[in-house]
């Protein structure tokens, strides 16, 4: 018997018919060996095609890789003419060696040290993304040394998202971790027009995770344009970059809704048709860096059921794969989908079902096989048979 835990859509995706991206869970556990990860890059190609569909003219893509680094699936998205956002040298690496080009790679991350700017500076990035007026001080003396000027983002600490209501924190946004404040935003880009060695392109402004919310959506993005042409302004520089960030979302349990897309289409035309008759805006590009939203419904962590039991009034199922490989529900308390998937074919049952069949029609708790009780993935799974 075999159980996948889906990351992502709780409704799509990549398990359709028990069958993941068409084929046999069974015959790819035989194969591969559990646990494993299984993704569908055509539907990964579905999900970029029909962002870049309601996406106005002036809009770029850029993978953010920290959603998933592997280097097929980089590799994969890069080829459909998307960049990538990455956080780390590592992840600059895999984007390099999945051969998206340097000009359309933006570095963030709110800890970059000397080393990984020099990387960046020295692979010819589109945009380095600074946190604080000391990374723009370190930054400088970086691309003096290189002797070459550095396009640089201001990254801002955006207060609110979208209504200019409080961040939705989910998990990994800490509130208050990144960007600056007004004060220091206007001195860093004193500090960068000024400077031979820096080029202020624009503003970086990231709202929230996981929004489902198509108006929140285009309200961060007109919020963030609205902060870089002030501050574009008042600085002196021209305005050519602004980088809204990602946050579009899944749906990860039954009652929610998917992301409107149409909507979000026809909010961002609206606004990318008023940015264009503003001379102080009209040149700017508009930077989105999807993650989970490309990729997430796409995969599925793949595992072998090795026992289930029952725990006084719970049923316990102990799956051979855990935390080690699929972090995210035990770090920020949000369960991801389960489904116990049958054998294929499916064998006769001439005898009473056993006990993990016998979950198939329980609330089970989901665990992992490593000696800590942190190794839970759900605790109110209903391991429906598909």
């Amino acid at each position: 018997m075999t159980a996948a835990a889906d990351v992502a859509d709780a409704r799509s995706g990549i398990l359709r018919e028990s069958l993941l991206a068409g084929l046999s869970p069974e015959g790819l556990a035989e194969t591969y060996a559990t646990p494993l990860y299984v993704y569908d890059l055509d539907l990964v190609e579905r999900q970029v095609r029909a962002l870049v569909a309601i996406l106005p003219a002036a809009f770029d893509l850029a993978y953010a890789v920290k959603a998933n680094p592997s280097l097929a699936v980089v590799s994969f998205i890069g080829k459909l003419g998307v960049g990538a956002d990455v956080a780390s040298a590592g992840e600059l690496e895999t984007a390099r060696r999945a051969g998206i080009q340097a000009n359309r790679i933006v570095v963030t991350g709110p800890g970059k040290e000397d080393a990984e700017l020099r990387s960046a500076v020295q692979a010819g990035v589109r945009a380095i993304t600074v946190e604080s007026v000391g990374e723009l001080e370190r930054l400088e003396r970086i691309a003096a040394a290189a002797g070459q000027p550095v396009p640089v983002l201001l990254r801002a600490n955006v207060p609110s998202v979208a209504r200019l209501e409080p961040v939705r924190i989910i998990g990994d946004e800490g509130a208050g971790k990144f960007g600056m404040d007004a004060a220091d935003l206007h001195r860093a880009a004193r500090t960068g027009t000024a400077s031979p060695y820096l080029e202020p392109l624009g503003i970086h402004g990231f709202g929230a995770s996981n929004l489902l919310d198509a108006d929140a959506l285009a309200d961060h993005a007109a919020w963030t344009m609205d902060l870089a042409r002030e501050v574009a302004m008042a600085a002196g520089f021209r305005l050519r970059l602004v980088d809204i960030g990602g946050g579009l979302g899944i749906p990860y349990g039954a009652d929610e809704r998917p992301l409107d897309l149409d909507r979000l289409g026809r909010r961002l035309a609206g606004m990318a048709a008023e940015w264009e008759a503003d001379p102080v805006t009209r040149d700017a590009r508009v930077l989105v860096e999807p993650g989970r939203f490309l990729v997430g419904p796409a995969g599925a962590y793949l595992c072998r059921v090795v026992d289930a039991k029952a725990v006084g009034d719970s049923t316990v199922v102990i799956l051979d794969g855990g935390i080690h490989h699929l972090l995210r529900p035990a770090l920020i308390g949000q369960e991801h989908r389960v489904e116990l998937l049958p054998r294929t074919p499916r064998a006769p049952r001439n005898g009473p079902p056993d006990a993990a069949a016998a979950a198939a029609d329980l609330a089970v708790t989901i665990a992992g096989p490593l000696c800590t009780g942190l190794d839970i993935l759900a605790t109110r799974a209903v391991m429906s048979t598909p």
